[in-house]
């Protein structure tokens, strides 16, 4: 395969909105085309990558850098998940100790320290960030320049909606400075009563474009609660085909293919 560029894309959303679900199949979807992809947690509760690792929790970078201190490797922070994904998660402070921005800020500081991206070369890095709150720490892959494209996963109902706004003006407030651009809006459907038109108007108010809609599928949750994505619990599911295609619409910049 040809040499690529490196991909740097960030996935926000509110909290249970699905993002680290759909960051997870994106993930699979990107390697199962081919990509080598870093799949990189920025949530507090560090369950990004737990789909691509069998369920299993990995050791955080925070959570290393207070056991191994000085000895601390790059094979200390990488885990490889299913299909050969990449997994990192950042950790953050016990709760109710702590800043978890300042947590993020600090686990970054050390992947660069340590060439983490130089020595495992991703085609791809996918950020699954928590979007609440758009703070300094939560706000460090748009405005550092770790990402260069932000992609936002929200359902119909309003907080998440609201949350998707706070989210896209952080994106352009930084835009100025040559940061990340916003590729998106991912619809994951709750089912609610009209929902994509809903969807559709909030896109059009904050000037962005609807990239993908995830259909609301009990698949999701039985391969989670075996512990996988889609493709490696329900290789079968209609869902592979719906990750796989928005995974080629990323790939694309937000444009379908």
């Amino acid at each position: 395969m040809a040499e690529r560029p490196m991909r740097k894309m960030a996935i926000y959303g509110k909290g249970g909105i699905g993002k680290s679900t759909t960051a997870s199949n994106l993930s699979a979807a990107l390697s199962n085309a081919g990509y080598r992809v870093m799949q990189i947690g920025c949530d507090p509760k560090s369950d990004s990558t737990k789909s691509l690792t069998d369920g299993k929790r990995i050791a955080t970078v925070l959570d290393q850098i207070r056991v191994k201190r000085d000895e601390l490797s790059p094979r200390d922070l990488v885990y490889e998940g299913y299909g050969g994904v990449l997994c990192v998660e950042a950790g953050g402070p016990s709760p109710g100790q702590g800043c978890a921005g300042r947590g993020i800020i600090s686990a970054f500081e050390k992947l660069e320290a340590l060439h983490v991206f130089e020595l495992y070369q991703p085609d791809v890095v996918l950020y699954d960030v928590l979007g609440d709150v758009v703070c300094g720490g939560f706000a460090m892959p748009i405005r550092c320049g770790y990402a260069r494209e932000v992609y936002i996963v929200s359902s119909g109902e309003m907080m998440s909606l609201y949350a998707a706004g706070n989210i896209a003006s952080a994106v352009r407030c930084f835009a100025g400075h040559g940061y990340a651009r916003l590729g998106g809006l991912i619809l994951n459907r709750k089912n609610i009563s009209n929902e994509r038109e809903i969807v559709q108007k909030a896109c059009e108010e904050l000037d962005v474009a609807l990239v993908g809609e995830i259909p609301r599928s009990g698949d999701i949750q039985l391969a989670e609660d075996s512990g996988g994505t889609v493709f490696q619990s329900i290789p079968d599911s209609p869902l592979c085909g719906v990750y796989t295609q928005l995974a080629q619409t990323l790939i694309n910049g937000g444009t379908a293919a």
